[in-house]
């Protein structure tokens, strides 16, 4: 137990003689650095706080401020207009203060007031500005000159040099829609999934709520939105996410891939030690608010960085009737898991962070460790895969003190999870497209308790150096974890580097205390409900069939030659395949978001349309091919209306989803609404663009792009496709649906995908030629640097 004693500052002993005291200096000196780290962070946030209360002006501002008033003074004039007089009428000062002090005092006031005054005027500015959304529907390359003045004003109100957060307080609220665009929107949405007979009982239904219920819901919501800063965030967390009973592994976490082609380095510690060294700068960064704000692509419109605050030490806590987030300041620490043991690794030492080598190093100690894990640990985090009641009671009755207590608050306020998988993942072997399927399916959802699904994100490192991550859905979306992933695998592989024998850089400090390891008292009652737990999460790991594969035959820099939308294209090819599979329409989500809005997240663009299904029954029918050009045309800008109008706050379902909560708070049923909100997702699509494009050069390193990451199916007869537009030439498509379901099956799904996206291109470019053999099965490289 050298590490408990190394932990304790003090040591006492009873004597006759008295007692006996012994201060550990290295204890004490620990203590000492860690209190000037948490310090030192307190200084910045506060400075930051500062900084951010006072865009698109400055702090140094207000000097100029008070200096040019002083200086008109000066010069006997009063820019005050009296009020300066006035001020110092009432100042309540001594006597003893001289007349020209006063005067100056009241001058200061007068200014701090003024320069308080211009901030407000320049955020309420900047607030209207970015309301306006007309830019996003004109034709692609031509402005409206109200358009160029509007460009030219952000430009101007929004400062220099902003941080993460400065653009938190101008950006505009969430409007909510009224209820006769949205009823209409809904009609026109679910035209092409119904008969002439349910159409016509469902417009009844429509019209019926829109004449009476709809519009008192409304108000509630027009009320809401008032007081709140965003309408629909909060609901959506708690009722979609956190109220939610089944598992939230497949169901709602989500995963990242690594590297398709290459692995930096073949060795598991110096993976994890680079890895988690660049992960922890990211965490620096953000706490410094040195991130740069997300902006709308090649434009200088923000995003909303609210999500940000929670990536790190941050967990989801089970509850009976509803879980919560649980989100701590801060964690110098990680949590680790290997081979059924749970350990304690500390990345800061004598206040600063540990290098990639000595992380490395730790992490070389766990994997050498060969200590057998306590009684019902190995299998411990199966509570966070199965249902939520079962483990909020498991929790409460043997977690709620003792040793118990203390390892689990050790995990849920680590900075994050580790996993050391003893696997091999990755495109490998003699068929590698289904080792990138045996590979999803690990990061998904792993053996069922390998991973802790609750906390805000897991990073898994395989045996051969692979990587990858399991983020938990309810405290952000994909976007915000993808941006940190971009940056951990950049700063990974073309900043830290490896050694020629492919371990991390630099020197290591051999007096590191090891690793702690997580101690357990797991009763028989507890590892009963382990087991049945872990029964409920391997059923539903086993029934997930997925696909994932690289379709390098084009990309988007053909698509955008035919002048459409990539994304636009792969939606249409995704109705095509669906068609074709099934020979019937479905109801499809797509997911957008709402950022540019405060603490905006996501909006369904409903991606089957009349137009998509005109296209479809059209090409299959075959029609000639200037008919189905046309048709496409249309049904590709369509898709791009909807998906304009989910961004800018006039989609459908978040709307709808809010006015079923607020009929549940009143107590009233809404059949329209509740037909609503039952109907299934049996297509749910989302793509996860680029961000940060800077940090990998496509043209001297391909090899070095992710393969995107995926999601469990919604639906249990649909599908989940998450598709990842990478360079000109590639797109990575993740498929999953349910072995349960006779009806789908992902690897056909893929095969149309691939016929859909090349029948569409041959339509659209008819000289193009043939195409040629996918490169799924390119060998992947491994780098030793």
């Amino acid at each position: 137990m050298a590490e408990a004693h190394q932990a304790v500052a003090f040591q006492f002993t009873v004597t006759p003689d008295g007692i006996d005291l012994q201060l550990s200096h290295q204890a004490l000196t620990e203590i000492y650095l860690s209190g000037v780290r948490s310090w030192k962070k307190r200084i910045i946030r506060l400075k930051n706080s500062v900084i951010t209360g006072v865009y698109p002006a400055s702090p140094s501002s207000w000097l100029f401020v008070v200096i040019a008033i002083l200086a008109t003074m000066y010069t006997r004039s009063d820019p005050s207009m009296g009020l300066i007089a006035k001020i110092q009428e009432h100042l309540p000062v001594s006597q003893s203060m001289s007349t020209q002090c006063q005067a100056v005092l009241s001058a200061v006031l007068f200014s701090t007031m003024l320069w308080l005054l211009l901030i407000f005027t320049m955020r309420l500015c900047l607030k209207q500005l970015l309301s306006y959304h007309r830019w996003m529907f004109e034709q692609h390359g031509k402005m409206s000159t109200t358009t160029k003045v509007w460009v030219a004003l952000v430009r101007i109100f929004s400062g220099r040099k902003p941080l993460l957060y400065s653009y938190q307080g101008s950006l505009p609220n969430l409007p909510v829609p009224t209820v006769k665009d949205t009823v209409k929107r809904y009609l026109e949405s679910v035209r092409p999934l119904m008969d002439d007979t349910e159409y016509e009982r469902m417009t009844k239904l429509a019209a019926e709520f829109e004449s009476s219920l709809g519009n008192r819901l409304q108000w509630y919501l027009k009320l809401k939105a008032l007081w709140a800063a965003n309408y629909v965030s909060d609901w959506w967390e708690e009722y979609v996410y956190l109220r939610g009973r089944s598992p939230i592994m497949v169901n709602s976490n989500y995963y990242g891939m690594d590297f398709l082609y290459v692995t930096p380095t073949p060795i598991q510690a110096a993976r994890a030690g680079n890895s988690i060294h660049a992960l922890f700068l990211y965490r620096r960064k953000l706490n410094r608010e040195e991130i740069k704000p997300s902006r709308i692509p090649g434009t200088a419109i923000p995003l909303c960085a609210a999500q940000c605050e929670r990536i790190f030490n941050t967990t989801r806590i089970p509850g009976e009737e509803t879980d919560t987030v649980q989100h701590w300041q801060d964690s110098d620490y990680i949590a680790v898991y290997h081979r059924g043991r749970y350990f304690r690794l500390k990345v800061y030492q004598a206040g600063r962070l540990l290098s990639p080598r000595e992380i490395e190093f730790q992490i070389q100690r766990i994997l050498d460790d060969s200590s057998p894990p306590s009684k019902g640990e190995a299998k411990l985090g199966a509570l966070t895969a199965g249902d939520r009641i079962p483990w909020a009671k498991a929790r409460a009755e043997y977690f709620s003190s003792g040793i118990n207590k203390r390892s689990l608050d050790c995990i849920e306020r680590a900075a994050f999870f580790v996993t050391l998988d003893d696997d091999e993942q990755g495109m490998m072997g003699e068929d590698p497209a289904s080792s990138l399927d045996r590979y999803a399916k690990s990061l998904l959802h792993g053996k069922c308790y390998d991973r802790w699904f609750d906390k805000s994100f897991s990073v898994v490192y395989y045996k051969n150096g692979k990587s990858g991550i399991n983020a938990e859905h309810s405290w952000a979306d994909a976007p915000v974890m993808a941006h940190l992933w971009e940056y951990a695998l950049a700063t990974d592989s073309f900043q830290l580097g490896y050694n020629a024998e492919g371990h991390c850089k630099g020197d290591v400090d051999s007096s590191l205390p090891r690793p702690q390891k997580l101690n357990w008292e797991i009763l028989p009652e507890c590892e009963e409900q382990i087991s049945q737990s872990l029964a409920v999460a391997q059923a539903l790991a086993d029934d997930v069939d997925f696909h994932v594969f690289s379709f390098r035959d084009f990309g988007k820099g053909k698509v955008k030659k035919c002048r459409v939308s990539p994304d636009a294209f792969v939606q249409m090819a995704l109705q095509l395949a669906y068609y074709r599979e099934r020979r019937t329409f479905c109801l499809t989500y797509e997911a957008s978001m709402t950022r540019l809005f405060r603490e905006g997240r996501t909006e369904t663009v409903r991606s089957c349309t009349n137009e998509s299904s005109a296209f479809v029954r059209a090409l299959e029918g075959g029609e000639a091919a200037d008919v189905c050009r046309r048709l496409f045309r249309a049904a590709s800008e369509k898709h791009q209306q909807l998906y304009r109008m989910a961004m800018t706050g006039g989609g459908i379902d978040r709307h709808l989803f809010c006015l079923y909560v607020v009929s549940k708070y009143l107590g009233v049923e809404s059949p329209f609404l509740k037909e609503v909100l039952s109907e299934p997702w049996r297509l749910s699509t989302s793509q996860t663009p680029v961000q940060q494009v800077e940090l990998f050069d496509m043209v001297n390193h391909p090899e070095y792009i992710s393969c995107g990451g995926g999601f469990g199916p919604v639906a249990d007869d649909g599908y989940g496709v998450s598709y990842y537009i990478l360079g000109e030439n590639m797109i990575n498509f993740h498929i999953s649906c349910k072995h349960s379901c006779p009806d789908t099956d992902a690897h056909k799904f893929g095969h149309q995908i691939r016929k859909a996206l090349h029948d569409l291109i041959q339509l659209l470019g008819p000289n193009q030629k043939e195409p040629s053999k996918t490169e799924e099965s390119r060998p992947e490289v491994k780098k030793d640097q």
